[in-house]
């Protein structure tokens, strides 16, 4: 399986740093996590997201990994979470879902619903689980947004 990540050229590595300085939807601060999507189009919308308006990115790199058939994938679906589970800011219990997750240590990568499009999968990778090393990470290519995006 591939997933893809989008990220400022600064922050290309797959170790969660930012996750774990500023934890996120699916994470505490404190829990190492990277945060990829089934397809780059979808990584493209979960980055847009968070862009200023007034600003448009500069250096953004596209990364994709794969992930061997071989590793164990575990998956939440949407009937498992919080009714509230797409809101924004995210409800805590999702932090505390995907953190767990980590402590658990159970599996190196966790499916998850997009709160931007349900029907889709993000995935969580634990850069700590002893079968990362596994995953391979693809050579970084620029990627530019479509500059209709700022009309």
């Amino acid at each position: 399986m591939r997933v893809w990540r989008i990220c400022s050229k600064s922050h290309q590595a797959f170790d969660g740093a930012g996750a774990r300085r500023y934890g996120g939807r699916w994470n505490r601060p404190g829990t190492s996590v990277v945060y990829t999507s089934g397809s780059l189009s979808l990584a493209a919308l979960e980055y847009f997201v968070h862009v200023d308006p007034d600003i448009a990115p500069d250096h953004l790199i596209a990364i994709s990994a794969d992930i061997p058939d071989s590793i164990e994938v575990e998956s939440i679906e949407i009937a498992n979470l919080p009714s509230d589970w797409r809101r924004y800011p995210a409800p805590e219990a999702l932090q505390d879902i995907g953190t767990a997750w980590v402590k658990r240590g159970s599996t190196p990568v966790l499916a998850i619903p997009s709160a931007l499009i349900p029907h889709e999968r993000n995935y969580l990778i634990n850069p700590a689980h002893r079968d990362f090393r596994r995953i391979r990470v693809n050579k970084p290519a620029p990627f530019h947004f479509d500059p209709r995006m700022w009309k």
